[in-house]
């Protein structure tokens, strides 16, 4: 039997005072994210590091299985970033009536939005359910999209979770915190499809965590 001493007299009030609303804590969007990662991706080391791959890559394949997308790719570039493209549909791009938002900005900045819930959009869908689109980008020092609709090229960027816009390329660019998406480019409207590109933050994951290309073939041929 295991004994433990008592508090001092007059150490803690027993009317609960010493612990009101004050001590309590709310963290507001990405950013309970940030600041508890492994909850959504089990670890900040390379299993993290692979998990948030997965999680765009599941996106794509999303399409696939939705007969949407044919063709996948992913390209892991020398600076550390990380590029899916797809020839799906595209994230939509259009107006989301009660938050505001484009599609994009939804899918990438609130968690549980998406398209996997029950309204029609995917029949059978992997990942994280609405989740793993915003988790990425909330751990990720940048994040770029752009996705081809309606004959136009829509992009965003984040940074850290927060939209806006980089006056040169990389992860430490300078950044103009700004909401909405931008044209770039007149494309056939035949085109669809979205590119996603992100440097992982490394203020989240650890030094020596790094993706493994072992691991991402493997995990493409059972795909």
């Amino acid at each position: 039997m295991s004994t433990f001493p008592a508090p001092a007299a007059g150490s803690r009030p027993q009317d609960g005072s010493d612990y009101t609303a004050r001590h309590l804590m709310v963290l507001d969007g990405l950013e309970a994210v940030r600041k508890r990662p492994g909850m959504y991706i089990g670890s900040s080391d390379s299993r993290g590091l692979m998990h948030c791959l997965w999680e765009i890559i599941d996106n794509s394949v999303d399409e696939a299985l939705a007969g949407a997308c044919d063709h996948i790719e992913v390209i892991l570039h020398d600076d550390g970033s990380v590029e899916v493209t797809d020839n799906g549909r595209g994230i939509p791009v259009d107006t989301e009536p009660r938050t505001g938002l484009s599609g994009v900005e939804l899918a990438y900045t609130k968690l549980h939005a998406g398209g996997k819930f029950g309204g029609g959009s995917y029949a059978a869908s992997g990942g994280l359910h609405g989740v793993g689109a915003s988790v990425v980008n909330a751990l990720s020092a940048r994040l770029d999209i752009e996705v081809d609709r309606h004959g136009r090229t829509h992009a965003i960027s984040f940074r850290r979770g927060a939209p806006g816009t980089y006056s040169a390329p990389g992860p430490d660019a300078p950044f103009t915190r700004a909401q909405g998406l931008h044209r770039t480019a007149t494309i056939p409207k035949s085109r669809t499809g979205t590119r996603v590109r992100y440097w992982a933050d490394r203020q989240i994951f650890l030094k020596d965590a790094k993706l493994s290309l072992e691991n991402l073939h493997q995990r493409a041929r059972q795909t």
